[in-house]
């Protein structure tokens, strides 16, 4: 399978039907933000003109976070090069951590990024919940047949501090 990895800007109509047809909305809503697809930065993986994978990031000064991570085909390396193109990005800005928030139920999200050198930085109790009161599509029941309450942060320094 070969892929291609492109930035988001050029193909913003097709993200943002791949975005609506998984998510069933154009926003993603966490702790720190109410988020519109529309106007994140990312990157799109294509394998034979097919979107098999996004990633949306917001930067800030000190810190980029992920808002979305999604691989179509699991286990081909699809989110470790989507999230291989943020690191370098926030390296290439001099933003020395990525941060990346998941929910309580997504113990494969948090193997992941384990494996990628994230480690857990914040529990936020009832942050799903609340984010439901706006988004009521939010499932009450995830991954592993879990109950979706909390937000885990997840962090990695990708440039060391002076």
């Amino acid at each position: 399978m070969q892929l291609i990895i492109q930035n988001i800007r050029h193909c913003r109509q097709r993200v943002h039907h791949f975005f609506t047809k998984k998510w069933l909305t154009d926003k993603m809503i966490v702790s720190s933000g109410e988020y519109d697809i529309d106007h994140l930065d990312g990157f799109v993986a294509f394998s034979e003109e097919q979107i098999v994978g996004l990633v949306t990031y917001v930067k800030r000064v000190s810190e980029v976070e992920i808002i979305s991570l999604d691989s179509l085909l699991e286990g081909r390396g699809i989110g470790s090069l989507l999230l291989q193109g943020v690191e370098t990005t926030a390296i290439n800005h001099q933003i020395s951590q990525v941060l990346v928030t998941t929910t309580n139920d997504n113990l494969q999200a948090m193997t992941f990024y384990q494996h990628r050198g994230y480690r857990f930085k914040k529990v936020i109790p009832d942050a799903v919940d609340l984010a439901r009161r706006q988004k009521p599509e939010i499932p009450l029941i995830g991954n592993n047949h879990i109950e979706i309450h909390d937000e885990l942060i997840l962090g990695k320094q990708v440039i060391s501090a002076v």
